[in-house]
């Protein structure tokens, strides 16, 4: 459980180091922009003033020339002039359309008028005239540049999150093949001894029964070789009839968990037989391993029931215990490599259920319900 508590940690620092870059972006931007609105203020009103000048009938040929390139000069604030009555003198910096100019600029000053406050422009002779004026297309988009920069820092991070965690699963599926294949090359060595060992002592007229029980483990053994030997490689599915599996598994559980847990069996909604396209040995180890889970949460007392039936195009098999259950922010971190909850244990089996069940049988595995104190059912969802 320390493992995901650091990572959740991680990824906190992660999207908090995003939001702060983001956010002191978008503070820097907006004091740029706040400055640049302030100058484009100024420069209307220097603006203003030229025209103010350029209409004043002793205005000598300098200062003519003076305001005339003010004027010119502006390239970029879109403005317009107009009297009391909105009609419109002069207009600059606006893309006019081929089509419905009068129209045009008169929706762009109502606009205006709803924006900033105009500049007035006393002519004289009580003649004056307003100049309306909008944000510069440089500032329209200076202004969203901190959301683009936001959402790039943001993708940035998703995508090195969605690398990082790609190449640590590629990595742990490494080592899951690695471990399995050398536990499996481990253990047949072994198991072929114990089976010679096993003939020595028919011939030596041990106890019948004794020597099937021993028999019977070996056989155990091989079975878990013949899977371990599967985890990487493409297993062969086969049409197989889930009673009979199932009678098979609760059949071998009932001599391995605790003669306190009494094991239930729902009969199948369906009439006739259910069957799924599955690896046998494999998927039965699925079986055994929520079934192992269950008993250790139910601490060796307790009922464990199986129930499947038909839904859709696919078989479900749902197993519920009545152990402690499992908190839901647990749901789906119980199924991740490290996870465990016992003293003993590399919080390894269920990890292996959901690659058996997901990545060779392209099925799902899922904490169907949990009640605290009362148990849980885990439905496993197979192809038919």
């Amino acid at each position: 459980m320390e493992i995901y508590s650091r990572k959740k940690w991680w990824k906190f620092f992660l999207m908090t180091g995003a939001l702060i870059i983001g956010g002191a972006s978008l503070f820097y931007t907006n004091r740029l922009t706040s400055e640049l609105r302030r100058e484009e203020t100024r420069k209307m009103e220097l603006w203003a003033k030229a025209n103010r000048q350029f209409a004043r009938p002793d205005i000598d040929e300098q200062s003519l020339e003076l305001v005339f390139e003010i004027i010119q000069n502006n390239t970029t604030v879109p403005l317009i002039i107009a009297d009391g009555n909105d009609t419109i003198y002069f207009h600059r910096n606006l893309d006019l359309p081929q089509k419905n100019e009068a129209a045009f600029l008169q929706k762009e000053l109502q606009n205006m008028k709803q924006g900033k406050e105009p500049i007035v422009i006393d002519l004289g002779d009580n003649q004056k005239q307003y100049l309306y004026y909008t944000d510069s297309t440089i500032l329209q988009k200076l202004r969203w540049f901190p959301v683009v920069q936001l959402v790039v820092v943001v993708l940035f991070v998703l995508l090195a999150y969605w690398a990082f965690s790609a190449a640590r699963r590629w990595e742990q599926d490494q080592v899951w093949v690695g471990m399995a294949k050398e536990t499996a090359h481990q253990l047949g060595t072994p198991t072929s001894s114990l089976l010679g060992w096993v003939e020595l002592l028919e011939m030596k007229a041990v106890e019948t029964s004794l020597v099937d029980e021993m028999r019977h483990d070996i056989q155990r053994l091989q079975t878990i070789t013949a899977r371990f030997s599967k985890i990487g490689a493409h297993p062969e599915l086969k049409r197989v009839d889930i009673t009979d599996m199932l009678h098979d598994v609760i059949s071998y559980l009932g001599h391995r968990i605790s003669s306190g847990v009494e094991i239930l069996v729902e009969p199948p909604r369906e009439q006739g037989a259910v069957e799924v396209m599955v690896n046998r040995p494999l998927f039965e180890w699925v079986i055994e391993n929520i079934s192992k889970n269950a008993a250790d949460a139910m601490e060796g007392k307790g009922i464990l029931t199986f129930s499947w039936g038909r839904q859709k195009n696919q078989v479900f098999l749902d197993i519920t215990d009545t152990g402690k259950g499992i908190a839901r922010k647990f749901h789906k971190t119980i199924f991740k490599p490290g996870y465990t909850t016992k003293k003993r244990g590399w919080g390894l089996g269920l990890t292996l259920v959901r690659r058996i069940v997901e990545d060779y049988h392209h099925g799902r595995i899922f904490v169907k319900e949990s009640i605290a104190g009362k148990g849980t059912t885990f439905r496993v969802l197979i192809g038919t």
